[in-house]
């Protein structure tokens, strides 16, 4: 299981990385947005489940870094990279646009191994806590979504851009990739942290009924 949602995880890296960023045009918005809720929201998350129990599963180690905390972090990963400065930046320069990618995957790795990673010991409340930190990056990312998607000008170039040979303005080109952030990445987080908290309850209430019956 771990080991196939790994090879998955890497597997999807591949094709974004491999395919879709270098052969796609990567001035268009839609085209970033597409490869970064991929990478954090999708290639992310496998890769976690296939790390927790390993030795990169940090949790382990260090009880005390909370998936609250790593939610922090990738909030400012995610807002940061896209301040237009930063954007235009990774759009004309390759190891801008690798840094970019790394950071993505980084934080995105660091969000979902917090939450499903760590000892049996407190496993309860790191799900609680990481919960907490889903339903906040489903938060933070609804927000910037709505923002670029609902925003009257284009805040990424003024040309017109190309997504898989469709033509598009700067402004649609814009809405597009927030309507995608809104869709795949405020989804995302919000079902982890309810099948977290979901977990994390029935666990509770298996528990009390436990110590009823004896």
């Amino acid at each position: 299981m771990k080991r196939a949602t790994s090879f998955a995880g890497l597997i999807l890296l591949l094709i974004l990385w491999g395919v879709v960023l270098p052969f796609a045009d990567r001035s268009s918005f839609t085209i970033h947005m597409i490869v970064h809720m991929g990478v954090v929201a999708c290639a992310a998350p496998l890769l976690a489940v296939g790390l927790s129990g390993s030795r990169f599963d940090f949790p382990a180690r260090w009880p005390w870094f909370s998936p609250i905390m790593a939610s922090i972090i990738e909030l400012v990963a995610v807002w940061a990279w896209h301040i237009p400065v930063l954007r235009e930046l990774s759009e004309n320069s390759g190891p801008v646009a690798g840094l970019e990618q790394i950071t993505f995957l980084l934080a995105g790795l660091i969000l979902w191994l917090s939450c499903l990673g760590g000892l049996g010991a407190g496993r309860d409340a790191r799900r609680l806590a990481g919960a907490v930190g889903l339903l906040f990056t489903s938060m933070h990312m609804t927000l910037l979504g709505a923002l670029l998607a609902l925003s009257p000008r284009a805040l990424y170039g003024p040309a017109e851009v190309t997504c898989f040979g469709i033509p598009l303005s700067p402004v649609v080109d814009q809405q597009a990739g927030g309507v995608i952030m809104l869709l795949v990445g405020a989804a995302v987080y919000l079902a982890g942290g309810v099948s977290l908290l979901a977990t994390t309850l029935n666990t509770g209430v298996t528990a009390v009924s436990g110590r009823r019956g004896e």
